[in-house]
């Protein structure tokens, strides 16, 4: 039985799982990665411990395939990855030179208003389609060399690269030939890469000091990136072709088999994320919105409007982990709905600032409407709302910008669970919400990408019969109800925006390095 292993390298956890040719997990294995916040509005994450939970997970996997009685022939292995998240190590030792700075990471938000001040939105937006935000990767890279003890002239194996990038490395050989390469979709989420001439840039690494040297090669999505190591995982997986890399959301939009103009979907993980296919053609940039390439197979790139929400889950996390009034995940979605409304309590999850369509760094995390008769119960529901009003938020914009309106949208991600959550977004865009039979979308489109380019399905059509509803969600509120509760919310989302006092760590003075 031919299956093909997906690497899932997410914010939270690193997942490997095997996928069947009907496009089901037929075997997981998963481990928490460890989250490190050394300062306010600063997110890290050990390089080396998500190499670590890559190698424990594959052999887990391939383990418990074999004690489980599957005769089974990995056929590829593709990869999704969190984006964003930058890395820097020593091509001949191997060697993370500094912790991973992951996407939430807001310590280059003063640089980036600097670059904005300077005039150079306008020309970034146009080569990137993104906007100056420190959740990218370009402004990571370059405090790592002005600010993290990379000296960049000293060292001439420096490899820079985002999360993908360096596993791949690892898994083709490391140190010993190993292959420094990320795909279009990556790439386009650095501020370094010109999403319309295909290549990185060299004005753009020069804007930000990035030594473009240091950047791997740039490839297709679905295509042979290189064979897993003999020593990789005990030789689990050995010569094994890694055939498919696309960042968690690109992935997550091409396993919702979303292969035509107009598609929709969103993934509701650490943050919410919807994306829209718009094709082979690249539009000028739109207000509040992201352009970024969602996946290239042979010489054809796909586009995609793309609208980031930073806090989803990790709002979740939060009443587990800081407040303590859950104590796993899967509570919230009982003590919310215990509750037929919110009694006007409002959350605005703004923890590191907020993202689309508002891209207020300086936005905090807000409760708004507490009285005495506000419990747990409240928060819950609160923080399970304001996922669904900032998807709405993200829709209304891009239907209008992308000249599709939505009328079905695809659901994934660990909240999507949640059938209070998935109505509540019905209701607030007045769209069909489908939720597929397999939750694991992201891992099942970088298998996708990783089997159609080693034959494991012959087509773009054979694939889409691997999407397959699990549960619909028509609109039953009111729109009358819907809109006061949108008014609500965004009443409150106005009083979080520009909150933040600016922390001597998150201000770095970059005035006598650069001009």
């Amino acid at each position: 039985m031919p299956v093909v292993v997906a690497i899932d390298a997410g914010t939270t956890g690193v997942r490997s799982l095997a996928v069947g040719l009907d496009g089901q997990v037929v075997a997981v294995s998963y481990r928490e990665l460890t989250q490190y916040f050394p300062a306010p509005g600063l997110v890290e994450h050990d390089a080396a411990e998500i190499w670590q939970l890559v190698e424990t997970t594959l052999v887990e996997l391939l383990e418990g395939l074999a004690a489980g009685g599957k005769d089974a022939t990995v056929a590829a292995i593709g990869m999704t990855n969190q984006r964003e998240t930058a890395i820097a190590w020593d091509r001949r030792t191997g060697k993370a030179l500094h912790r991973a700075i992951v996407w939430q990471d807001r310590r280059t938000a003063r640089r980036c208003e600097e670059l904005e001040a300077a005039g150079h939105l306008p020309f970034v937006r146009e080569t990137t389609g993104l906007v100056l935000d420190s959740y990218f990767s370009g402004t990571k890279w370059a405090w790592m060399l002005d600010e993290g003890g990379i000296d960049a002239a000293k060292s001439p194996h420096l490899a820079l690269g985002t999360v993908d990038d360096w596993i791949c490395w690892n898994l083709t050989g490391g140190p010993e030939g190993g292959v420094h390469a990320t795909d279009v979709s990556n790439a386009s989420r650095t501020l370094c890469y010109d999403i319309r001439s295909g290549c990185w840039s060299e004005e753009l690494c020069q804007l930000l000091g990035v030594p473009i040297r240091a950047l791997g090669d740039v490839l297709p999505s679905s295509g042979r990136f290189g064979l897993v190591n003999n020593e990789v995982a005990g030789g689990a997986a050995a010569n094994v072709p890694l055939s498919g890399i696309a960042g968690d959301q690109q992935a997550a939009l091409f396993g919702h088999c979303c292969f035509e103009p107009g598609m929709t979907k969103v993934t509701f993980g650490t943050g919410s994320f919807v994306l829209m296919n718009l094709g082979g053609s690249c539009p000028p940039p739109t207000p509040g919105l992201l352009t970024t390439v969602a996946w290239q197979i042979g010489d054809d790139v796909t586009y995609a409007l793309e609208g980031a929400v930073f806090a989803s889950g990790a709002t979740i996390q939060w009443l587990r982990d800081g407040l303590g009034i859950i104590t796993q995940a899967a509570d919230t979605g009982p003590l919310a709905s215990s509750l037929d409304t919110n009694d006007g309590v409002y959350l605005v999850p703004a923890f590191t600032g907020l993202g689309s369509p508002w891209w207020d760094p300086d936005a905090r995390a807000t409760v708004v409407g507490l009285t005495r008769g506000t419990g747990r119960a409240h928060l819950a529901r609160a923080a399970v709302e304001a996922m669904a009003y900032q998807t709405r938020d993200v829709l209304d914009v891009m239907s209008a910008a992308g000249g599709h309106p939505v009328k079905l949208l695809r659901a994934d991600g660990g909240a999507a669970a949640m059938d209070l959550l998935l109505q509540l977004q019905a209701d607030q865009c007045r769209v069909t919400v489908v939720r597929p039979r397999t939750t694991e979308v992201t891992a099942l489109g970088a298998a996708m990408l990783a089997g159609l380019a080693e034959g494991v399905w012959g087509s773009i059509d054979d694939l889409r019969s691997l999407s397959r509803a699990e549960a619909t969600f028509e609109p039953v509120a009111s729109v009358a109800k819907a809109d006061r509760d949108h008014a609500g919310w965004l009443r409150a989302l106005e009083r979080s925006r520009s909150l933040a006092v600016t922390s001597s760590v998150l201000a770095v003075d970059w005035g006598h390095r650069r001009p």
